[in-house]
């Protein structure tokens, strides 16, 4: 029995799983989960880094100990957010979290400076305020003098991957989402960099997935005689690339919803796609694994895990079944909004955010819990169904299917309405997408596996998909296009404030 540990964290938890790999199939067994919820110290929002180091090492003491022997761990995470480690090779700061309200500042001067249709012409990735190179010009709007100190920038799971080995280097997946990689290329954009005012010297070695990067460090492999010849291996570290890699199906053409705490609705192309039609509906080009993941981030099930964290918070236990459970009894379409609402990133209150949109876009704001949860996963169906439309209109493809992946899948309702919206039949499943795709590149790396598709055929040994077929199909046309309107109305209110 091979014994693989995958670490994946999520932006609202993390877990530390084992995968106990017979030859044929992948048992998984969770061995620890944590929060990864970010912290505030009084004017940024930060990650908690080092309490996220010390939960992922308590989960590789507990396996070690129960399983025996460790063959290989490999971490993803969620993309975009970085550590600068300085000179001596200490962390500087706890990283900035993506959800800090202050990126988008720097992100307006950066656009100003070099035009959103170079950006995205020149990298392919979608304009957001929290990605990595607006982030990065932040941090020097703030303290010129910062990168006299620093001397590498890691990512996430390259930030974790040095203090568990030693070793620096920048995986590829998620290094294309710092908006940072020239597109159709694996070099870095150094002349992008220095227009700016920022060093590329900072810029890690790029790896590619499913290569092993080191063996543990002296001190990690003592933690136990079980981590003596633990390997660390570069898998598909942007969580996303780990989930899109166990999608059972990647026959083209193939429309793919990672789901969880954001969404990511996509498909695979060969190439970086920068045509003006891609870049007016703000699509993304994120590294795959020997492709390109061409996709949109939506959100996602963040909406519903802020009302739950309010409700907890005002002393109101309810647990995310009984919150499915009243959106279930609910009345359709109680409201619809635009998911996407910056609004909706970070607010004080979700619940009293949503009521002033429906309000603004001459709506009845929901007083009923299933009549708040029921609309939200409404319009998030809703949304699935435009980007998926734009995404047939920019590729000249026909969707004929949509398959959801990660701990989104589990929700039925969201799966149902999804079919309903789209008019597509829904496979949800694997669940654990980002785990098995994990699992998957460590398989690769250490030659269990010959190849990515060998691999994707053991993980489709190991689970079961569900099916889902549309329904009420009047219905859902009818208010769709009482969706757009709302999406258009909703925009309007945003120019006004």
């Amino acid at each position: 029995m091979l014994n693989l540990v995958a670490v994946d964290l999520g932006a609202s938890s993390g877990r530390v799983m084992v995968g106990q790999y017979d030859g044929r199939v992948l048992t998984l067994t969770e061995h620890g989960r944590f929060s990864t919820l970010p912290i505030s110290n009084g004017r940024r929002l930060q990650t908690n880094i080092q309490d996220i180091y010390k939960n992922m090492l308590s989960g590789l003491i507990h396996p070690a100990a129960q399983v025996g022997g460790i063959a290989a761990v490999g971490i993803d995470s969620w993309a975009v957010d970085f550590g600068l480690i300085d000179r001596s090779g200490s962390l500087i700061d706890q990283p900035r979290h993506y959800r800090d309200k202050h990126h988008a500042k720097a992100m307006q001067v950066v656009v100003e400076r070099i035009g959103t249709h170079r950006l995205f012409h020149e990298t392919g990735i979608q304009i957001l305020p929290f990605n990595t190179l607006f982030q990065l010009y932040g941090l020097h709007m703030e303290d010129p003098n910062l990168f006299d100190r620093a001397a590498n920038l890691l990512l996430l799971p390259d930030l974790l991957n040095y203090m568990l080995t030693g070793e620096i280097r920048a995986e590829w997946t998620n290094a294309t989402t710092t908006q940072m990689i020239r597109a159709q290329s694996q070099s870095w954009m150094s002349d992008l960099l220095r227009e700016l005012g920022l060093p590329s010297a900072l810029l890690p070695t790029i790896a590619e997935p499913g290569t092993v990067l080191s063996h543990l460090a002296p001190a990690q492999r003592n933690m136990h005689e079980s981590l003596r010849n633990t390997k660390v291996v570069h898998v598909a570290s942007h969580d996303t690339a780990s989930a899109v890699a166990a999608v059972p199906e990647h026959e083209d053409p193939c429309l793919y919803i990672s789901s969880g705490t954001w969404s990511l609705v996509g498909t695979v192309v060969q190439r970086p796609v920068t045509t003006e039609l891609a870049e007016r509906y703000n699509f993304s080009n994120e590294g795959g694994i020997g492709n390109y993941r061409f996709l949109k981030n939506v959100m996602g099930l963040w909406i519903i895990q802020e009302i739950q964290r309010e409700l907890l918070a005002r002393s109101r236990t309810v647990d995310i079944q009984t919150m499915l459970y009243a959106a279930q009894q609910a009345r359709p379409f109680p409201f619809v909004l635009d998911p996407d609402d910056p609004l909706l990133l970070h607010p004080e209150s979700m619940m009293q955010t949503i009521r002033e949109i429906c309000v603004r876009t001459g709506q009845r704001p929901p007083t009923e819990l299933g009549d708040l949860v029921r609309g939200v996963l409404e319009s998030l169906a809703f949304k699935y169904r435009t980007v998926l439309l734009e995404l047939q209109e920019v590729t000249g493809w026909t969707f004929s299917r949509v398959h959801i992946v990660g701990g989104g899948s589990q929700n039925a309702l969201l799966s149902q309405f999804t079919a309903n919206a789209t008019g597509c039949p829904v496979i949800t499943g694997p669940a654990e997408a980002s785990t098995l795709g994990n699992l998957m590149l460590q398989l690769v790396a250490l030659g269990e596996c010959s190849s990515v598709s060998e691999a994707r055929e053991v993980a489709l040994r190991s689970v079961a998909p569900s099916l889902y077929v549309p329904q009420h199909a009047e219905a859902w046309q009818e208010k769709y296009s009482m969706f757009q309107q709302v999406v258009r109305r909703q925009a309007a209110s945003r120019q006004v404030i």
